[in-house]
């Protein structure tokens, strides 16, 4: 894996001032059917039926974001030194919002980052987008189903049956209760890890049936002012198999913080979300400033 940032070519994210970098894969965009059969096993009603999907080029963490590079946001110390090679893209580091620190710390190094609300996971996006002059953001939940099946179209990537989900994700029946470390299963075809288990993943999209049902070319439901319900994908280290299929969806809910003593409760914490993180993606078709504001999305308070 190189440093560089060609296309076609995965690369590491340096993140200036530190001595993280976060490994990125390429994946060439294509159509896909997103959702479940009628007759797939563990399948539930917000999974389709199946719609034909196509979603662009992009770029994907080949891990979940860990806690030790999470924390480089957190802490910003080194957030005037920015990336050598730094593209194109003005934002200023400063304008960025800075997170407060988790009221209890669940997270551990080289673990997934776990705990966060959506609009943390996406704030880290907007400042490493400012921090390397590249754009970061989630994913859409298309773009995280077609990375999850790599070009596969049964429940999960390696199988139609759950009889390997051993050996590439962590989930009820192995995880022992425990959130664990990441890249320790088998990656998929796209050299993913942990596309199945750990931890749950944000994405972009707003949790709905109705718009999910539709086909179309990169799709994504955008939130707007609705806090809840957003979806997670990928199921947890707590989850039973079925949840870690391919398409199986899941959603953020209110009571994920429920024993927030803040008040306003935080922008940046789920106290009860110990089971959901994220990884990024960065698309190789730029959008507009006004575009990127709408993906990274806007903070709302929570009395």
């Amino acid at each position: 894996m190189t440093s560089a940032t060609s296309p076609e070519k995965a690369y590491k994210e340096e993140i200036a001032g530190s001595n993280e970098s976060i490994p990125l894969v390429y994946i060439s965009g294509g159509s896909f059917m997103r959702g479940s059969s009628l007759d797939e096993r563990g399948r539930q009603a917000d999974e389709g039926s199946s719609q034909e999907v196509t979603v662009g080029d992009f770029w994907m963490s080949s891990m979940e974001i860990t806690w030790d590079q999470y924390q480089v946001f957190l802490y910003r110390e080194k957030d005037l030194v920015l990336t050598p090679n730094k593209g194109d893209i003005q934002l200023p580091i400063d304008g960025v919002s800075g997170a407060t620190m988790p009221y209890v710390n669940f997270n551990r190094p080289g673990y997934p980052v776990i705990d966060i609300t959506q609009y943390a996971a996406s704030i880290f996006c907007k400042w490493l987008t400012a921090k390397t002059g590249r754009f970061y953001r989630l994913p859409t939940e298309a773009e995280w189903e077609y990375a999850c099946r790599a070009g596969s179209s049964d429940p999960y990537y390696f199988n139609v049956k759950e009889d390997k989900l051993d050996q590439y994700g962590w989930y009820l029946d192995n995880s022992k209760g425990s959130l664990q470390k990441g890249g320790l299963k088998l990656p998929n075809a796209f050299g993913l890890y942990d596309m199945h288990g750990n931890a749950a993943e944000w994405v972009i999209d707003k949790y709905e049936t109705t718009e999910y049902r539709k086909g179309g070319d990169n799709p994504v439901v955008f939130p707007e002012e609705q806090l809840y319900p957003r979806v997670v994908r990928g199921g947890s280290f707590k989850d039973d198999a079925a949840k870690l299929r391919s398409a199986a969806r899941d959603y953020s809910r209110a009571d994920w913080k429920k024993q927030d003593p803040q008040f306003p409760k935080s922008l940046w914490w789920h106290t009860e979300a110990l089971h959901v993180g994220f990884r990024i993606v960065r698309p190789k078709e730029v959008p507009s400033a006004e575009e990127m504001e709408k993906y990274w999305g806007q903070p709302i308070p929570e009395y």
